[in-house]
């Protein structure tokens, strides 16, 4: 597996074909992934064969954006990873691991493997996070920009909603994160409670 390779030539596909009305799934999310991913390896515990799945996926993950949608952005980037990664030395097995990472982090996320739960931690990591509210505030842009949310009460609806859903599933942002994504559904399920 030529990883390396594989990298220089999805960010340079990312930087130069992502829309710049994604300011939330945008090339800086994928490098955060990616990061987040890498960390979440070493905590883990993972080997360094299955990093270097793990942290092919995050790069991947939402390469499936480059075609302007939200919708089915996943099975896109797994289009995109069966097309390109022989190119680069990744063997069936490995694409096959990597797509079913890039699928469980499809909304709600399904993660099955330890490898899977990594990369929708390293997806959502943010929700935990001292940036918790900045990063939302992409988010809320982006999907007003195509129309996918109508206004701020709506929005912070929509995010408690999605807290109240959401579980982290490794063992070390249970402990990390969990509790701060905890004090933020509270702030909002408060901000919410003063909607007429």
């Amino acid at each position: 597996m030529d990883y390396r390779a594989a990298k220089q030539f999805i960010l340079t596909k990312l930087r130069d074909e992502l829309s710049n009305r994604l300011v939330y799934h945008g090339l800086h999310h994928t490098l955060d992934v990616l990061k987040m991913a890498a960390e979440l390896c070493d905590s883990e515990g993972v080997s360094d064969r299955d990093t270097v799945l793990v942290k092919t996926a995050a790069l991947f993950h939402d390469a499936g954006f480059v075609k302007n949608k939200h919708a089915g952005h996943e099975a896109e980037g797994c289009l995109l990873v069966q097309e390109t990664l022989p190119k680069f030395g990744y063997k069936p097995a490995d694409i096959d691991c990597i797509c079913s990472m890039i699928m469980s982090t499809k909304i709600p996320q399904s993660p099955r493997t330890l490898l899977e739960e990594i990369l929708c931690d390293a997806d959502l990591d943010y929700l935990g996070r001292d940036d918790f509210f900045a990063i939302g505030e992409t988010l809320f842009e982006e999907l007003q920009s195509y129309s996918l949310i109508q206004d701020e009460q709506s929005w912070n609806r929509l995010q408690v909603s999605f807290l109240s859903a959401h579980r982290f599933h490794t063992r070390t942002n249970k402990m990390l994160r969990e509790p701060v994504k905890r004090r933020y559904l509270e702030d909002l399920n408060d901000l919410v409670a003063t909607y007429a």
